[in-house]
């Protein structure tokens, strides 16, 4: 890796794989491809802004010529693609513009880097590589009991936002398969830490129970997930991209199903123990249930075998200390907080997602 382009990297986990990049590839420069749309801030990277070997571009990933130029200019030899829609009320909310954004933005991504790496021999194939970010949603969900995910599951994705990371995920390998594209591909559990936008359920839950808000929780709350802290999950990305096999997919995972209510009431024991002073202890009275959302997965769980058989990866934070880690960051960071929070987007998202339940 010499020109690494990250996508979507003023959003929460390209942020944070920046950040990380930077940090243990010393030789490395950075393009951080960004739309800056509602999830994407530049606050996420003021600390690194003025180093040298990272630059920031405004732009579309839809935009082809744009793209195509773009890799020209800085010669990229690696795309760690971040960039999508990710949340799934706001698909089923507003389908479209998942299906352009995740679909046709990697389409137009990868065609970019066909005509550049491949057709034009722009640079040596040997030292090219795409790796594509996607989720274990695009498996749909398990029943209790039923066996974790493997690489080689079948898809199932149940909502909009499934749907459109498989289809991307597809076309990824038909690009590897039919034009010799070098990639790799990883689909990660739900990621939680640092810079997350605060509609997501763990930075949802830290800052209402901060100011006394309701805790909404969806349906009986026994829904599970596997939780990955947003460093395991950049520590495996990397290791991917010097380590993995070209044309090969890897789950990542943090190893742990709680049920979402056990997350919600965590984060409330934590609150319970650093806020001293607090007024609203305990916090698990602030505890609302809500109406579920529609279609909505039971159960995810992703086996890692492979990429801790492969290249030694696994989790290096237990669940407990990875929240209390991320109650900590966002009670020191209310400046950032603030930023994010008078976007008119978010309000009106917020409005719209829960006043109805």
């Amino acid at each position: 890796m010499k020109t690494v382009m990250v996508t979507g990297g003023a959003g929460f986990i390209g942020s944070n794989f920046i950040h990380y990049l930077l940090r243990v590839e010393p030789d490395v420069q950075v393009i951080n491809l960004d739309a800056l749309t509602y999830a994407g801030s530049l606050e996420n990277l003021v600390d690194v802004s003025s180093n040298p070997r990272y630059t920031f571009v405004q732009g579309d990933i839809c935009d082809a010529v744009f793209v195509d130029d773009l890799l020209r200019q800085y010669q990229v030899d690696t795309v760690v693609h971040f960039a999508a829609e990710s949340h799934v009320d706001r698909s089923i909310l507003g389908p479209r513009q998942f299906v352009e954004t995740n679909v046709m933005g990697t389409f137009t991504l990868l065609d970019a880097v066909r005509k550049y790496w491949i057709q034009e021999k722009g640079l040596p194939l040997d030292d090219v590589r795409f790796h594509h970010v996607s989720t274990d949603e695009v498996f749909g969900s398990l029943s209790a009991g039923e066996a974790a995910w493997t690489e080689e599951s079948s898809y199932a994705p149940n909502s909009p936002y499934a749907a459109s990371k498989a289809s991307s995920d597809h076309l990824v390998r038909s690009y590897g398969h039919t034009f010799g594209l070098p990639y790799t591909l990883t689909n990660c559990s739900n990621n939680y830490g640092p810079f997350q936008f605060p509609e997501k359920l763990i930075p949802l839950i830290i800052l209402n129970a901060i100011e006394g808000k309701p805790l909404p929780v969806y349906g009986d709350g026994q829904q599970i997930r596997d939780w990955l802290h947003v460093e395991d999950h950049c520590e495996a990305i990397h290791l991917v991209l010097k380590k993995g096999k070209t044309g090969s997919t890897y789950n990542i995972g943090g190893e742990n199903q709680p049920a979402n209510l056990t997350i919600v009431e965590t984060i409330c024991d934590i609150l319970d123990e650093v806020l001293t002073d607090a007024q609203n202890k305990p916090h698990k009275n602030l505890i609302n249930f809500v109406t579920d959302r529609p279609g909505h997965d039971r159960r995810y769980d992703m086996d890692i075998h492979k990429i801790n058989t492969e290249l030694g990866w696994k989790p290096r934070r237990t669940l407990a200390q990875g929240l209390l880690d991320t109650v900590n960051w966002y009670l020191s960071h209310p400046d950032w907080v603030a930023v994010i929070r008078q976007k008119q987007e978010y309000k009106g998202w917020m409005d719209a997602n829960y006043k109805s339940r």
